[in-house]
């Protein structure tokens, strides 16, 4: 048996609207089979988590990561948001960033700094960045 990882996407409370279709809709369900189709090459199975009832209010893009975790319990990595994993974003791009994020647990994550590291990556999270 492979590897399960799980993406959750808490809900969000947007304060200004640049990225309030961001991680939902249409579009973002597309990219979501797509990165399952392509963990399940290397026998990773990707899984959607239930956020509901977790509410980040997002300010900024950092708070837009903070609302995207990441689950690798195989790893020890329980739920872990994207800014933790890949500290500062090189384009803005959430797409891109959860991919990368979710890429590196798959494939090392050794890489991932521990929970208790003090990182100013995100805020607003209570992830202990």
């Amino acid at each position: 048996m492979g590897k399960m990882m799980r993406l959750t996407c808490y809900e969000q409370k947007h304060l200004r609207p640049e990225w309030q279709d961001a991680i939902s809709g249409v579009g973002f369900e597309l990219f979501f089979a797509e990165l399952v189709q392509d963990l399940a090459r290397f026998g990773i199975t990707l899984e959607r988590g239930d956020g509901s009832g977790q509410v980040i209010e997002v300010k900024s893009y950092a708070d837009l990561l903070n609302a995207v975790r990441i689950a690798s319990p195989s790893d020890g990595i329980s739920n872990v948001c994207v800014g933790h994993v890949i500290g500062k974003s090189p384009h803005l791009d959430p797409q891109e960033d959860i991919k990368r994020a979710v890429n590196r647990i798959a494939f090392a994550p050794e890489t991932v700094p521990p929970d208790d590291e003090n990182r100013r990556a995100c805020h607003n999270c209570g992830c202990g960045c």
